[in-house]
């Protein structure tokens, strides 16, 4: 059997609103008032659906959770009291099994799990708590639902675990540290070795002015110093029927200005605004190491990629060093995902071969960074023939 868990946050007030009035504002937005699990908090004061989700089990069975962290703005851990998880798979790529009590998921990632039920009945503590290694405010609230035995006394009380606390940042760490990809004659890892792009994003915050704004000044995001602006009209079709004026391709391969990302702030926390793209050949191989910085504070950075999975070769703390970093990659099974968390004032290192055309995001999974600028796009040339070709627009496609 197999039980969709879905992670995520809830506010008593609309999220448009909720991001609406931060970006008037210009400052951050309110964090959530609760952590739901399947929809629910558990237990709150107040709330008219005090038991909160229940998973029924049978005694002696394994189970696969297909767990989901759909939260807009906030890392979580999750763990099931007295019970073991076998972590099989992440955002829909095997792994190599491995065991463990706790997990870690970032906005936009998927995780899969096996669970292993006991021989006897009993009541057991599902809890989802957040994960935060900087000082920036989070919902501190604890969704709980309940693994729930058939054959179990409604009297029987209920087995707790204790959580995580939000700066655990050693667990995460493990956590990340043990996956691997399978790596098998069935399941290949096919990590890129010789590399057509080496590229250094370094993902920030930044401050710019703004006349209506509280101080005057609006909080932005950025990749490499540029803060994204939306197009008018789709990326996508632009690059398809050369539309000129809509987008540049001229997004830099290395931040502009080189210097301690992790150490003391630059004085000037502006950024540069634009719709700017990074051109890529069909068939390319590409690294990218996405860097971390300590502008306004260091973060850790869900940074999700639009079509393509790619290999986390390395990651580390401080600033990236290209000399003697890249001699500890792991370039023989890496995990394959298409969401990587940047650790708070460190690095990750990723690869992929861009063998699909056309125009593919790459943002922060963290809502409000996304919707602050701090996404860029990849565009991919067409190979040769009409497999390697980007598909013309349907005839009867809606206009952006």
């Amino acid at each position: 059997m197999e039980q969709v868990i879905i992670l995520s946050e809830w506010w008593k007030s609309d999220t448009e609103a909720v991001i609406n009035e931060a970006l008037k504002s210009g400052l951050a937005p309110n964090v959530s008032d609760a952590h739901t699990i399947n929809g629910h908090p558990g237990p709150v004061q107040g709330c008219k659906s005090q038991e909160g989700f229940k998973l029924d089990v049978q005694p002696g069975n394994t189970y696969l959770l297909r767990i989901i962290n759909a939260a807009l703005n906030e890392e979580l851990f999750f763990k099931i009291a007295g019970h073991e998880l076998t972590v099989v798979e992440v955002d829909a790529v095997y792994t190599k099994p491995f065991k463990t009590d706790t997990i870690v998921i970032a906005p936009g990632q998927t995780t899969n799990v096996l669970l292993t039920t006991k021989h006897s009945a009993g009541k057991y503590l599902v809890a989802a708590s957040p994960f935060m290694d900087a000082p920036i405010a989070v919902d501190n609230n604890t969704a709980t639902a309940t693994l729930h035995y058939s054959g179990t006394l409604s009297s029987t009380l209920t087995t707790l675990t204790s959580i995580p606390p939000t700066n655990s940042t050693l667990l995460a760490t493990t956590f990340t540290d043990s996956l691997r990809s399978l790596n098998s004659k069935k399941y290949p890892a096919r990590v890129p070795l010789k590399i057509d792009h080496n590229l250094l994003f370094t993902v920030s915050l930044g401050i710019n002015p703004c006349a209506t704004c509280v101080n005057n000044s609006r909080v932005v995001a950025d990749i490499n110093n540029i803060t994204f602006v939306m197009p008018k009209i789709s990326l996508l079709q632009a690059h398809f029927f050369k539309i000129k004026g809509v987008f540049t391709d001229d997004f830099p391969g290395n931040p502009p200005v080189f210097y301690n990302f992790t150490g003391t702030q630059p004085s000037n926390l502006n950024t540069k605004n634009g719709t700017r793209l990074y051109r890529l050949a069909y068939n390319s191989t590409v690294q990218l190491v996405l860097q971390d910085t300590g502008m306004i504070t260091p973060e850790n950075h869900p940074i999700h990629l639009h079509g393509f999975n790619f290999f986390v070769v390395g990651r580390g703390q401080g600033n990236f060093n290209p000399t003697k970093d890249p001699k500890k990659f792991n370039l023989v099974d890496p995990v394959e995902r298409n969401t990587v968390g940047v650790p708070s004032g460190g690095w990750t290192a990723i690869r992929f071969r861009a063998d699909n055309p056309g125009v593919w995001f790459m943002h922060c999974h963290l809502e409000i960074h996304t919707t602050w600028g701090l996404k860029m796009a990849f565009v991919v040339d067409n190979g040769k023939g009409p497999n390697e070709s980007l598909l013309p627009p349907p005839s009867d496609l809606p206009k952006c």
